[in-house]
């Protein structure tokens, strides 16, 4: 399997461990992480993570979470 590139989001700070990052494969699925847990990896199909880009645009980022 060819190395991967994570990239963190352009909001997240240098010192902030609550960031998702993000790999694009050439084929296959868009893989995300947290940060501060790299071996826990989800994957999405492009459509649907582009779904989800539009989504969380659109609500300017209301995400809450416990």
């Amino acid at each position: 399997m060819p190395r991967l590139t994570w990239q963190k989001s352009s909001y997240s700070g240098s010192g902030q461990d609550d960031c998702l990052e993000v790999a694009a494969t050439c084929v296959g699925p868009v893989l995300y992480r947290e940060s501060d847990r790299p071996g826990a990896v989800g994957r999405a199909t492009a459509p649907s993570w582009a779904a989800f880009l539009r989504a969380v645009k659109a609500n300017g980022c209301a995400l809450t979470h416990d």
